[in-house]
């Protein structure tokens, strides 16, 4: 999931701590090289979920030969609900683009833990996560991203308990960068 890196539109915490332009140079340029990373691998789909959705659609911020979909609107929870309707049936793996430590051997686990659960979760630092995926072959859960207190300590135990009886893995705990410190 990626927005357009546009001062005041990306990384508004970090953006109160460093300026908004220099977060959203960052948000650039931590999004450019996860997707050398992410995209390369032949052993998934990389697909873009882009916000705003027409400027995402038609920007050439990110790399042309990578397929787009929409966000939509809404918070954070509608919109990965929507990502996941959208997306191809088979396991999908919504992963956040603020996580320097990413690796393709961690997407790569995800998928692998995903094979034995109905859910896996990507484990932040701060209590939230990089990565929530899904087996993909019916819609998601009703309830999945209810209550979820987004930007929050709780954010993560908020999904997993929006997740129901489903069976749920946890995959390599990693942290985002959401404020200077995080840097």
């Amino acid at each position: 999931m990626v927005k357009e890196p546009r001062p005041g539109r990306v990384k508004t915490r970090l953006g109160r701590d460093i300026g908004r332009i220099a977060a959203a140079w960052w948000f650039r340029h931590q999004t450019r090289r996860l997707l050398r990373i992410v995209a390369g691998d032949r052993r998934w789909t990389t697909l873009l979920a882009v916000s705003p959705d027409h400027e995402g659609q038609a920007s050439r911020v990110w790399p042309g030969h990578l397929d787009r979909i929409s966000q939509g609107g809404g918070n954070l929870g509608e919109r990965m609900r929507r990502v996941f309707r959208q997306a191809p049936v088979g396991p999908v793996l919504v992963v956040g683009s603020d996580i320097p430590g990413l690796t393709r051997h961690h997407i790569a686990r995800a998928f692998q833990l995903l094979g034995a659960a109905d859910a896996v979760l990507g484990p932040a630092t701060d209590g939230g996560y990089w990565c929530i995926g899904l087996r993909r072959g019916r819609t998601p859960p009703p309830g999945l991203f209810r209550g979820v207190r987004w930007s929050t300590e709780h954010a993560m135990a908020d999904t997993c308990a929006s997740l129901g009886a489903a069976r749920i893995r946890f995959a390599n705990q990693l942290s985002d960068v959401d404020t200077a410190a995080d840097l």
